[in-house]
């Protein structure tokens, strides 16, 4: 598998998802910076790394969803190419369109780093399906701006299109509907806050997180 990681200005979990796709799936990954305005050819699978791009300065995300290379991403994503974002990933699809809704601040207001449980709602996802009849998994969140937030009209149309793959057993930051992780209508992209590459082998508290990039593996 050809994947390809994206750097923001603040990206912070690039190297992480580097360590744990070779990890997970001996995948070949190459590190592609925010300015660059092309991807490699033949790709199977895009990262958007968590972290703070941009420094967070504007709406999470937003900054970074006018870089050169997402206008890349979304072409790609427009092609068939499975994108995953994470945490921040998350907030830049959101804001590129590619995904529906918001992320606004914790319900807290205070930055959350703990280790959660989640359900595992959708198993037949290109990000799930390796998960099988495990219906839970053991992930990560660090956020300060992870709430989900949508119109119930939009929160209806997902749930009736079985596109919230990961939701949360307890309430982690005020997420509307304890949603942790949502795909588009094609189910090839997927925004999720919680870490799976904080949680891909038993050493780091759990290796649920391996089965999001071996699901990938089984349906490319």
């Amino acid at each position: 598998m050809k994947a390809a990681v994206i750097i923001y200005p603040g990206s912070n979990c690039d190297r992480d998802c580097k360590v744990a796709l070779k990890t997970s799936i001996g995948a070949e990954v190459t590190m592609v910076w925010h300015k660059d305005s092309c991807l490699p050819k033949g790709l199977d699978l895009i990262v958007l790394p968590g972290g703070f791009s941009y420094g967070d300065y504007l709406r999470c995300g937003a900054m970074a969803s006018l870089s050169p290379v997402t206008r890349a991403v979304v072409d790609a994503a427009n092609a068939g190419i499975p994108i995953l974002g994470i945490c921040n990933g998350f907030q830049v699809l959101c804001e590129t369109g590619l995904l529906p809704g918001a992320l606004l601040r914790n319900a807290s207001l205070k930055y959350v780093c703990k280790p959660v449980e989640l359900e595992v709602t959708n198993a037949t996802t290109p990000f799930t399906r390796a998960f099988g009849g495990k219906r839970t998994a053991r992930m990560t969140v660090g956020n300060g701006e992870g709430n989900y937030f949508a119109e119930d009209s939009v929160l209806d149309q997902l749930e009736q299109e079985d596109r919230v793959a990961f939701r949360y057993c307890d309430d982690v930051n005020g997420s509307l509907r304890k949603i942790a992780g949502i795909t588009d209508k094609s189910g090839r992209i997927l925004g999720m806050m919680p870490h799976p590459d904080r949680a891909f082998e038993a050493d780091l508290g759990s290796a649920d997180g391996a089965l999001v990039f071996q699901s990938l593996l089984k349906a490319a």
